[in-house]
């Protein structure tokens, strides 16, 4: 990235509360077709990904929600970001990350070049649980499905996991965020690579720890970088 643009960079690390940071090495109106409760088969393209989702009904959460949060951005991104489950405001407007922790995201990502709408960004679960709790894995074995197919569709050069909940799932591991962040690990049969991180909600609640997300997404950058 050019040198000119450190001082952008500076103003949006100042964004994320971060005063300085010291940089590490890191060696036609279609009809809906009838929902299949079935697992998707894969090869499920984007349109009826579109219909299945909102119509689906293979857990408790169909019966609490407003709508379901698909997912949102560049379906042809290099970057997807991966978050746990939609809160409150994500279950009344029917997108990823907005409030606080949206933005917070949003300026993170602009602290390493990206704009929101050039990455995808989805949740381990399309549905938001009830008073903000973590999903229950029967509800993220529900979902795994469509996140598969999400992940299968948009073939990301990367993927960061947000949170401790959506790298343990996605990772199937039960290893703590503290010891997944800080290294990079391989998802799926084409290994792509995987940053975990810290959720934006958690680093609003603990700024002391926006330096080391600061790291994971140098690391994510670096790990892209040597890709291409």
């Amino acid at each position: 990235m050019p040198d000119d643009r450190s001082a952008l960079h500076r103003h949006y690390l100042q964004a994320m509360g971060i005063q300085r940071w010291v940089p590490r090495e890191f060696k036609e109106e279609s009809v809906a077709p009838e929902v299949d409760q079935e697992p998707l088969a894969t090869g499920t393209d984007w349109a009826t990904l579109e219909h299945q989702v909102p119509a689906c009904t293979r857990c408790e959460l169909h019966s609490s929600r407003t709508q379901t949060v698909f997912g949102a951005g560049n379906r042809n991104a290099d970057w997807l970001i991966i978050g746990e489950a939609p809160g409150k405001d994500e279950d009344q407007q029917g997108e990823p990350f907005v409030g606080r922790a949206g933005q917070l995201l949003n300026a993170m990502l602009k602290a390493i070049g990206l704009e929101r709408n050039k990455v995808f960004i989805a949740n381990i679960i399309k549905c938001s649980p009830p008073n903000n709790r973590d999903p229950k894995p029967d509800e993220v074995e529900s979902c795994e499905a469509y996140l598969s197919q999400q992940i299968s569709l948009v073939n990301p050069k990367l993927i960061v996991t947000v949170g401790r909940i959506a790298s343990q799932n996605l990772l199937k591991t039960e290893m703590p965020i503290g010891k997944l962040r800080g290294k990079s690990h391989t998802y799926g049969k084409e290994d792509i690579p995987v940053i975990a991180t810290y959720h934006p909600a958690y680093l609003l609640d603990a700024p002391q720890d926006k330096c080391k997300a600061w790291e994971d997404l140098q690391l994510a950058r670096n790990t892209l970088d040597k890709m291409e």
